[in-house]
């Protein structure tokens, strides 16, 4: 007896296995360059600190951090969703808010990123 596997649009595997590695190294390295920068620093202040954020370099890293996080939080919270919500309605609808809020948060960061 062959028992027939159902497709659910799950994407259980390694591609999401890899994303949250990848991601949680990317969010890490930005991490110890932001404390390692910081201990450099002579004072913390707001000029330092925008001072900081001023450059190019600085501004690209972040944002390659900010969709690293959007990221990593989607497919952990998608995960759940697939996990414990069971009505597919429902799990759809949280699913879509989630992504308009992670998108909204990122295009946010954005905005307050390239006003520095």
């Amino acid at each position: 007896m062959t028992t027939k596997r159902i497709v659910v649009g799950a994407h259980y595997g390694m591609r999401d296995w890899l994303a949250q590695r990848f991601t949680a190294v990317t969010m890490a390295v930005y991490t110890l360059v932001l404390l390692g920068w910081l201990v450099m620093l002579p004072e913390l202040s707001y000029g330092t600190w925008a001072g900081m954020f001023a450059s190019g370099w600085m501004k690209v890293l972040t944002l390659l951090a900010l969709i690293a996080l959007a990221w990593h939080a989607w497919v952990g919270v998608r995960d759940i969703f697939m996990d414990y919500i069971k009505p597919i309605g429902l799990r759809l609808a949280l699913q879509v808010i989630t992504v308009v809020l992670l998108l909204g948060y990122a295009c946010w960061a954005v905005i307050i990123l390239w006003s520095v």
